[in-house]
């Protein structure tokens, strides 16, 4: 399953970043990457030691954190710094899964991944996020500022941008619940039980659900 959340940053905050980006330093995205993605992997990506990443990474980071359905879906225990990439004419991102484990000298599991798309859509052509989900390929092409969270452990790819340049914000993050199905079963007994406060308000049936989901979520959590 994967979510897509609009609105992630605000008018004024993507305003904020991509000025900012204009100051940050981009390099070949294959710098970063493993044996088994170097050969599909063509982009330009943020220097994480960087002075000019701090406010960027700063302000993506603190505008995730508060997202309140990013929260009731992914359940974060830790979440990564965000880096910035960045795909010129040309340049495309093959088939690949994200690696299990991250997070350099305090590393954690990747359970799933996010991107933030900052450019608007109109701005260029091809780029979409392509995720094989659920048994079949989503393409993901969305408003600048909206992002889509799904599972590290899906095969992805990034295609071909044919005009113009496609700047997204991307990060990591380890859930409390380990199990994807878990995960998905927790969210949606959090949208029935929200459903539930307002239509039948002190109900017994109401306290159910929230019973329910709060004891699984005690049963599969890991702390």
């Amino acid at each position: 399953m994967l979510l897509t959340i609009a609105d992630v940053v605000t008018k004024d905050e993507l305003a904020q970043l991509r000025s900012q980006l204009k100051d940050v330093k981009f390099d070949d995205g294959k710098a970063t990457a493993g044996p088994a993605v170097r050969d599909v992997k063509n982009n330009l990506q943020t220097v994480a030691t960087d002075k000019a990443m701090e406010e960027p990474r700063r302000l993506l980071g603190a505008a995730l954190l508060r997202n309140e359905l990013l929260s009731q879906y992914a359940l974060p225990r830790r979440i990564l710094p965000p880096m910035f990439n960045r795909y010129d004419g040309g340049m495309e991102y093959g088939g690949h899964v994200d690696n299990a484990i991250m997070g350099g000298g305090e590393p954690m599991r990747a359970d799933l991944s996010v991107t933030v798309f900052l450019t608007d859509p109109a701005d260029y052509d091809g780029g979409e996020l392509v995720i094989n989900s659920d048994g079949a390929a989503q393409a993901v092409k969305l408003p600048a500022g909206a992002a889509v969270v799904y599972p590290s452990t899906s095969i992805h790819k990034v295609n071909k941008v044919t005009r113009g340049s496609r700047v997204c914000g991307v990060t990591w993050l380890q859930s409390f619940v380990r199990d994807e199905n878990q995960r998905d079963m927790l969210f949606e007994l959090m949208q029935i039980a929200r459903w539930s406060r307002h239509a039948a308000a002190g109900s017994p049936e109401a306290m159910k659900i929230s019973k329910i989901r709060t004891n699984l979520m005690r049963l599969w959590a890991e702390v």
